[in-house]
């Protein structure tokens, strides 16, 4: 299916492995030139690299720590540079916070799950907003977290933090609707990356079971019975970035595997 992407301009966030890694993979096979900004270091560059070699796509690098309050406009400005002035779509996506004992968190927990997940996030689509307003096309995504529409235990910072980020979405997208800007969200539940592993290590650790015995009970408690594959959730967010998708914006859809209950 063409999606209408090719010589788009992408930023992605948390692109040096797990979901944002998965995403940019998704748009570079679309012919997006890709600008890949995380914390950096070895994987950063190995995942640029892999991208360039893999789809033959135009890919630059950004270091930047989401949790420096500097971050957003930084990279807001390098990426600028980097696609010629021209950023048509951005994929807002972060690492989450530890978990936490939600009845014992504390304020420099909060300002540090909020600079992460909603106010760097917030700051960098606000400060490319108008160039795709004065565009009349643009797309945002931002990859936020089952626990937005069904709280995960103990990761309270995570739940608070990307669901102020989901209000934000909800928000700027009815402000934006008619000058050809969407702004959507997905709600990954269990997929199968790093983070997921670690959370699984945790829990087994907490619980006194081996992290075979925790991950079982993690996919038993989906209903198709395993966890998801990055690609999966790439490719939903590749087709909200596309022309196809140009009706549908203010939208949270889950990528869960039937985990999240409620409606």
């Amino acid at each position: 299916m063409e999606l209408g992407l090719r010589g788009r301009g992408a930023l992605v966030g948390g692109a040096s492995r797990g979901l944002g890694r998965a995403v940019a993979a998704e748009l570079a096979a679309e012919g997006c030139r890709l600008v890949l900004w995380s914390r950096g270091g070895t994987a950063l560059r190995e995942s640029a690299a892999a991208l360039r070699a893999e789809h033959g796509a135009d890919v630059q690098t950004i270091e930047a720590d989401a949790t420096d309050p500097s971050a957003a406009s930084r990279v807001a400005d390098m990426a600028r540079d980097a696609l010629s002035s021209r950023v048509d779509i951005v994929i807002l996506n972060a690492g989450g916070p530890p978990p936490v004992d939600p009845a014992l968190t504390e304020p420099d927990g909060w300002r540090a799950a909020f600079q992460l997940l909603a106010i760097t996030p917030i700051a960098l689509a606000s400060a490319l907003l108008p160039d795709m307003r004065a565009a009349g096309w643009g797309r945002i995504v931002a990859i936020l977290s089952s626990g937005v529409r069904q709280p995960i235990p103990n990761l309270v910072y995570s739940n608070g933090a990307r669901s102020a980020l989901g209000a934000w979405l909800k928000t700027t997208a009815a402000a934006v609707a008619r000058e050809g800007v969407t702004i959507n969200g997905v709600l990954p539940g269990r997929i199968d990356t790093d983070r997921v592993a670690e959370l699984d290590r945790i829990r087994a650790e907490a619980e006194g079971r081996s992290y075979e015995e925790a991950r079982a009970g993690g996919e038993a408690s989906i209903p198709m019975g395993r966890y998801g594959r990055p690609e999966e959730l790439g490719a939903l967010v590749a087709y909200l970035c596309s022309e196809r998708a140009s009706y549908q914006t203010g939208t949270l859809i889950p990528v869960d595997g039937g985990l999240i209950q409620g409606y």
